[in-house]
């Protein structure tokens, strides 16, 4: 926030913080007993995209920016598979979702073409 990065202004960034966004704001119309489970765990594996994608940025080799990418592909899924439990529990609606579901589908691809990028 504070360091003017060039990571920043990657689109790859914008998109993750766009997914976190999208992950908070429809957990917050989840039950209350899902507080400090599901709704945690979908917010962790928000903020892990973002700041793993911030971290990749910033190393030095392609080996380690590429391990710090598959890790943030690897919870753009953990989220994609939460709310799926999520939707057949009745938490949300298809329409609802329809925001986040696009914010994981780009994440999930841009992702892809970075991590095939840096091998």
């Amino acid at each position: 926030m504070f360091l003017d990065l060039s990571h920043t202004k990657l689109n790859v960034y914008q998109l993750s913080q766009e997914l976190a966004m999208e992950c908070y704001k429809i957990t917050r119309t989840f039950p209350v007993d899902e507080k400090f489970a599901m709704v945690q765990q979908i917010r962790r594996a928000a903020l892990s995209v973002h700041l793993n994608i911030a971290e990749g940025c910033s190393r030095k080799s392609k080996a380690e920016r590429k391990r710090f990418f598959e890790i943030a592909r690897g919870s753009v899924i953990e989220i994609d598979s939460a709310i799926g439990i999520a939707h057949k529990l009745t938490y949300a609606t298809l329409e609802q979702l329809k925001p986040l579901g696009d914010a994981i589908i780009n994440n999930f691809k841009v992702l892809t073409g970075i991590i095939a990028k840096n091998e």
